[in-house]
């Protein structure tokens, strides 16, 4: 016969407390002593006790789950070229999702690779907005018989979108940092999130029909573009959300947000301490906020400095483009001297293009990127940035979710972080 499983009457008999004390602790209430509770969560330990997590979500109307929302326009325009990555540090673009359209970061399904990686899901029935589903199949039975399906080739395609954005979500250097710091925040909290792609109206409307039925208690989202009309839904709705990067457009929601014109007056500052004038910078997408800030603080310190003009070209937060703009900037300016990129996947492709050109990092031309990422440390040379602190800010996000769902916090709030230029070999 197997062992009774242990009851909040057991942990209170072993830690010499009330019942409702255990109950309070269990449940996250925080008007208990902070040695109480230590006490409670010993005894907790020793009794091997275990909420009933459907018990618990009847008690506190809570899943202790959010939803961590990379949402996008959902237009293609931005698929493919990293113009979607309205976060300001990310080559994401727009596409589609895994599963159902959630899964629990960090849980694969069975018959999958279990080794902590995000898993993306097969189809199981419903709608195929914001989930990845199969290619098509030469044997897949037709309606009516033999006859082709006229829509086919439309599911087909959008599949394959949705695929591709999928593993550029996975594969981002920028969003895998978000990850870490929400998963971070949230493991030790017995919480967990569940990822959601929103990249059409279809996918967006089941984001918040999933979070009015109770699916998650709120959402963290990662826009990947400035009209991503998500964060306003949400709002209009009344959901509890919070945003990394503000805004495009004016919603009255949380977000947090780098200072970015800070981050562009460091590269700035550094490279003019080095002696660089004839300086050059790669811009990321000129419609994205973060865009503009990191220009702006740039090209504002150099004008204090004398540095009147500051030759700009336009790339897509990724290697690639990172490539082309440098090349173009080449052609204009041989004689540049240093370049200031609004991301280190940028930074990296212009480090390539001017070893293809035949100029040395740092000897002849400084590079200095912007983010921090693991690419920083990876790239030969490896990069001078400005470090944005993401990990930090995803846990800020989660705090300030969980605030705004235990009622805490009843009003927008933002919280500010300050970057830091972190010096290695390539300026």
């Amino acid at each position: 016969m197997s062992r009774q499983a242990p009851t909040l009457e057991d942990v209170a008999r072993e830690a010499g407390v009330s019942r409702a004390t255990v109950s309070r602790v269990v449940n996250g209430v925080r008007n208990v002593d902070p040695a109480i509770q230590d006490l409670v969560r010993r005894a907790i330990e020793r009794t091997g006790y275990a909420p009933n997590q459907a018990a618990r979500q009847l008690v506190t109307r809570r899943t202790t789950t959010v939803a961590l929302v990379v949402s996008g326009a959902g237009d293609g325009s931005e698929a493919g070229d990293g113009r979607g990555a309205a976060a300001g540090g990310s080559g994401v673009g727009a596409g589609g999702g895994a599963g159902d359209g959630r899964r629990a970061v960090g849980e694969a399904p069975v018959g999958e690779a279990g080794d902590g990686e995000t898993a993306v899901a097969r189809p199981v029935g419903g709608s195929t907005a914001g989930r990845a589903v199969e290619g098509p199949r030469r044997d897949r039975e037709q309606p009516g018989g033999d006859r082709p399906d006229p829509e086919q080739p439309v599911r087909d395609r959008a599949n394959r979108e949705q695929i591709a954005f999928a593993t550029r979500v996975f594969a981002d250097p920028f969003f895998g940092r978000v990850v870490g710091g929400v998963v971070g925040h949230l493991r030790p909290r017995s919480m967990h999130p569940v990822l959601m792609f929103a990249e059409t109206p279809e996918a967006r409307q089941e984001v918040v029909t999933y979070l009015r039925q109770g699916g998650a208690d709120g959402a963290l989202v990662v826009s990947t573009h400035p009209d991503d009309p998500l964060p306003a839904l949400l709002a209009e709705a009344r959901l509890p959300a919070v945003l990394f990067a503000r805004p495009g457009r004016p919603v009255p929601l949380s977000h947090v947000d780098l200072a970015h014109r800070e981050g562009g007056r460091l590269a700035a500052e550094h490279l003019l301490a080095r002696g660089c004038r004839r300086i050059v910078t790669v811009a990321g997408p000129l419609a994205v906020t973060a865009s503009q800030e990191r220009l702006a603080g740039f090209r504002d310190t150099l004008a204090r400095h004398g540095i009147a003009h500051v030759p700009v070209a336009e790339g897509g937060f990724t290697a690639d483009s990172g490539i082309t703009a440098m090349a173009s900037l080449l052609a204009e300016h041989p004689d540049l001297d240093g370049v200031f990129t609004a991301n280190d996947l940028m930074a990296q492709g212009a480090v390539q293009a001017l070893r293809e050109h035949g100029r040395r990092v740092p000897q002849d031309v400084a590079v200095v990127g912007f983010d921090d990422s693991s690419v920083a440390v990876t790239c030969r040379p490896r990069l001078t940035t400005v470090r944005q602190p993401v990990e930090d800010m995803a846990a800020t996000m989660c705090a300030l979710l969980d605030d705004h769902i235990r009622g805490r916090l009843s009003e927008p709030t933002s919280v500010i972080f300050d970057p830091e230029l972190v010096v290695r070999d390539s300026a």
